[in-house]
């Protein structure tokens, strides 16, 4: 197995799918690609025809979009309980997931992810200010500390064990660290601001920060 990734000092879509394939416990071989230049992005679509990444070839086929990606690992590597095993936690799991991969475009917007915003690092951001920005943020928070407070009494993680859902709040919360955004102004009572460090704690995310800090 190889997968395709982006620049890992911004790429926050190749970030889900590296920390998805990590969670499998499975070998897989990393192939880096650019995309900053005419000729890169040619090169980039010989191997991925939608011209992103991730994209994860197994066995000759090509899966590209990190959600997609996500389900054949879930579906492959069941023993890595990559979704809630309980049926109403799994169905919340994989609607949170899902509102994080199409939506909060204000928060990507005015809270981009680039070569001047890396994810790792210690440079931050000025916090940026927008009405949109803060319903995002607003709806978050909200997001978070219900399932938190639903079912996070067994762990730090959004529905008991780290899921698919938790591996997609990792680039949120890179951001949130990065632009410097108090949750507390967004309806936080610091189950949100928990959860954000938990995820940038993790083992698989902080050796991402590593491996990028190197290249």
């Amino acid at each position: 197995m190889e997968l395709l990734i982006g620049p890992r000092t911004y790429s926050t879509w190749s970030l889900r799918g590296w920390l998805v394939m990590k969670a499998t416990g499975a070998d897989f071989a990393v192939r880096d690609a650019r995309y900053d230049t005419p000729e890169a992005k040619a090169a980039l679509l010989a191997v991925s025809p939608s011209g992103f990444v991730p994209a994860l070839t197994v066995d000759g086929e090509l899966i590209w979009d990190t959600l997609a990606i996500a389900e054949w690992a879930a579906e492959h590597y069941p023993q890595a309980g990559l979704w809630p095993a309980d049926p109403v936690a799994r169905a919340l799991a994989r609607s949170v997931t899902a509102e994080m991969h199409s939506g909060f475009s204000a928060l990507r917007t005015f809270c981009g992810m680039g070569p001047d915003h890396p994810i790792f690092g210690d440079a931050r951001a000025e916090t940026p200010s927008d009405p949109a920005l803060d319903r995002d943020l607003a709806r978050i928070v909200a997001l978070l500390r219900q399932m938190r407070n639903r079912f996070g009494d067994d762990g730090p993680w959004l529905f008991g064990a780290r899921s698919i859902a938790d591996i997609f709040y990792t680039p949120v919360a890179a951001r949130i660290r990065h632009y410097q955004i108090d949750l507390s102004g967004h309806g936080d009572d610091g189950v949100a601001q928990t959860y954000v460090e938990a995820l940038l704690a993790h083992p698989d995310f902080r050796q991402w920060e590593m491996e990028a800090a190197q290249l």
